[in-house]
């Protein structure tokens, strides 16, 4: 009862006039800002950051964190109008959400997205109000061995999303292992795999840059060979009626994408340095596990889309228990909001919440308000977003081109990396010639950074002795799992060559 009295007036704080245009002027930057490719709620955040001297500090943090919420939004809106991920967080959402814009369902699959990030981020600011406190010992209780499990249950899907090819699927988690450890070691501080000494591959390969170079050039260079630039999609004007049929649909057909989003990518955005790229990834990986239907993954299915737009949402939520309880940062974005907070004069860790409980539980019902005003200006904006594929292929390729090279220097301001970005769309155009799927060499380069490093350090804290993933209480049941997901597909795939199907 004391807790929702604290968050009543947490939301009443929120809803002060300054507080509440700071939540709209916010969120409506971040959906922009998030659509954008390259930039993203880490450096809409961090350049907005200055801004924010303007006003009081409880203000200017629920400002910040109402560009987190846009951006998280927003990055579904090139994902699938254009095939261009807005950030890292929405690269999974590429999968379906473009094949489903292919067929014409835009507007429905923007639907789809707004809506389970609605619910990603509800589920989230429930979980958070309630349990905050015990969620944050939890995430403490995560060591290496245990991140390395749970980073091998994610990788146990990899073999669903390769399809039946398992030869193929297993390169390509390979190359993208060998992508993500380019660069300096994270244990030993070594250079490692830098071609032809060159000085550009020291910082490692973003992973924006190749996730751009990926589906923007391309899945722009595989649409011109597939249709010779003649690409004609249906797209007919939103209507009012046609919308509240969509939500329909999308609440119908997506329910449960949107609840493994919403539950996986909270846990995921809990533990310290995880964030919501590895759990809305994941979300999709265990979606399509789940499915009845695993093969209408990557052509529009829409818990394809509503899986990792759940995740990402209620990961974003999730990533700021560990930064308010602990003081440590749970992504990205979240350590610049920590410094800011610093800046400001507040201290985050356990004393926050008795020190400043006035400030702490307004920023708790900002979330909540910051949620709504977000899906309800997303759902404003989709028939601005639809009339963009209105536009003739001989325009919109161009202007793919254009944002992606944009994007990619966006990123990092080095031209290096937008002609790595070319490189690698040309490299993914010719894998999908040949069959190669793309998505477990994507999920492994953004897990393998994290999965390297903890399973090192979990075999030096045991002298290099592997039970370790099998005796602690945690991790044990973890791994167990994970192995059973990754040999299933592989028994099975035998069984069918033995005997026949």
């Amino acid at each position: 009862m004391e807790v929702l009295t604290l968050l009543g007036d947490g939301m009443l704080l929120a809803l002060q006039p300054l507080n509440l245009v700071m939540i709209l002027i916010g969120v409506t930057v971040g959906l922009f800002i998030g659509a954008m490719p390259g930039l993203g709620s880490v450096n809409g955040v961090a350049i907005l950051l200055p801004v924010t001297f303007l006003v009081p500090p409880a203000s200017a943090i629920i400002f910040l964190a109402a560009i987190y919420y846009g951006a998280m939004y927003g990055g579904a809106i090139s994902s699938v109008t254009l095939g261009i991920p807005g950030a890292s967080t929405a690269v999974a959402t590429t999968f379906d959400g473009r094949p489903l814009a292919r067929q014409g369902r835009a507007s429905f699959a923007l639907v789809t997205a707004a809506l389970a990030s609605f619910v990603g981020g509800t589920v989230a600011n429930i979980l958070f109000t309630l349990f905050a406190p015990a969620l944050a010992s939890v995430a403490l209780s995560f060591g290496p061995p245990e991140v390395f499990a749970l980073m091998l249950l994610a990788f146990a899907t990899f073999i669903g999303l390769g399809g039946d090819d398992i030869p193929k699927t297993i390169f390509s988690i390979c190359l993208g292992l060998v992508l993500g450890a380019v660069g300096f070691d994270q244990i030993s501080g070594a250079p490692r795999l830098v071609l032809f000494d060159n000085t550009g591959f020291l910082q490692g390969i973003g992973f924006l840059v190749l996730a751009i170079g990926v589906y923007g050039i391309g899945e722009m260079l595989w649409t011109i060979e597939q249709t010779r630039g003649e690409v004609t999609t249906t797209t007919p004007r939103m209507t009012v009626k046609g919308m509240a049929s969509e939500t329909k649909e999308a609440a119908s057909r997506a329910w449960k994408g949107t609840t493994i989003g919403s539950f996986l990518g909270f846990f995921v955005g809990v533990l310290p340095a995880a964030g919501a790229t590895p759990g809305s990834l994941m979300s999709y990986g265990v979606a399509k596990m789940v499915s009845r239907k695993p093969e209408d993954f990557g052509k529009g299915n829409p818990d394809g889309v509503a899986a990792p737009e759940a995740a990402n949402n209620s990961a974003s939520t999730g990533s700021m228990l560990p930064m308010l309880t602990l003081g440590i940062p749970g992504s990205p974005t979240t350590a610049i909001l920590l410094g800011g907070m610093v800046i400001w004069g507040l201290v985050p860790g356990p004393r926050l919440f008795v020190d400043e409980t006035e400030f702490v539980w307004g920023l708790i019902g900002s979330f909540y308000i910051s949620n709504l005003v977000a899906v309800l200006i997303n759902l404003a904006f989709i028939p601005l977003f639809v009339s963009m594929l209105r536009m003739p292929f001989t325009i919109l390729a161009p202007m793919i081109f254009v944002l992606s090279i944009a994007g990619g220097y966006a990123a990092t301001r080095d031209m290096f990396d937008v002609w790595l970005m070319v490189i690698f769309g040309l490299g993914a155009f010719f894998l999908r010639k040949f069959d190669y799927p793309l998505a477990p060499a994507v999920l492994a380069i953004v897990l393998g950074p994290i999965a390297e490093p903890t399973l090192r350090q979990s075999l030096l804290l045991s002298s290099g002795d592997p039970s370790i993933f099998f005796t602690r209480p945690v991790a044990g049941p973890i791994t167990i799992v994970a192995l059973v997901l990754i040999f299933l597909p592989v028994l099975r795939l035998l069984r069918r060559g033995r005997w026949g199907s």
